[in-house]
């Protein structure tokens, strides 16, 4: 691997490691994580600092500089649906009581761009600091796949005994939500959690996002209430863009 991509790698892994469940690091705690020298961790955070993707704060750690947020206003400026889309992601959270995201499909991967649990309740669900998805164990992945007529991927990981891993099942199930509209997965990522996803779509039908709900198995039995708070709110975001269809 050439030593600037090497080095762009490198620079990410570290910035990865920075989320909602972990906002600050130190040196110690990075190199130890990384299994990489205090040295070597400790210039690339020198780095990061300096272009202001990283800033030091007190007793030596570190935490996500502002430059980032920048970066991610540029981002989401640059797409027109993102704001409508995540103002209904943050309705359906606070209606539903459960974990709401959106995901897009970026080449063969899943990416959760977005998610809320604004008045969630009940445990915890599995992926909920995650960004990217299993495509083919995960209500979301499933919905956006099965759209863009792409195939079960290969290999497909095992996470449970009911994870989808034949390319037949697959066909048949890819079929089923095209001719739904929605996708859903039962206990396929985690036993005891399950998903329920809709497409978020665009002038001329284009698919934009996936609209997802996370929720524990025991509650799918309101899986029908739930489809419909998804199919209406994703429905109000497309004609908000100009789709005037249905699914």
């Amino acid at each position: 691997m050439p030593r600037t991509h090497a080095t762009v790698e490198a620079a990410v892994r570290v910035l990865e490691l920075f989320d909602a469940d972990r906002s600050e690091w130190t040196l110690s705690e990075l190199a130890r994580h990384l299994g990489q020298p205090t040295s070597t961790v400790h210039e690339q955070l020198l780095t990061l600092a300096g272009s202001g993707l990283l800033v030091r704060v007190g007793r030596g750690r570190y935490r996500l500089g502002w430059r980032l947020l920048k970066l991610s206003s540029a981002l989401y400026g640059s797409l027109p649906w993102y704001a409508p889309a995540h103002d209904a992601m943050e309705r359906l959270a606070r209606g539903t009581h459960l974990l709401a995201f959106l995901c897009v499909l970026h080449g063969g991967q899943v990416l959760c761009v977005a998610r809320s649990v604004q008045g969630r309740d009940g445990p915890p669900v599995a992926g909920e600091l995650d960004f990217e998805l299993p495509a083919h164990a995960t209500a979301s992945g499933k919905l956006l796949m099965a759209l863009a007529g792409r195939p079960l991927p290969h290999p497909a990981p095992t996470f449970t005994a009911h994870t989808q891993i034949t390319p037949a099942a697959w066909d048949t199930e890819s079929w089923a939500i095209r001719t739904q509209g929605h996708a859903l997965s039962r206990d396929e990522w985690a036993l005891g959690t399950s998903g329920l996803a809709v497409p978020v779509r665009g002038e001329g039908g284009v698919v934009l996002a996936a609209l997802g709900l996370s929720l524990p198995t025991v509650r799918m039995a309101a899986s029908e209430s739930l489809l419909r708070a998804l199919h209406g709110a994703a429905a109000e975001v497309g004609w908000t863009l100009g789709y005037r269809g249905r699914g």
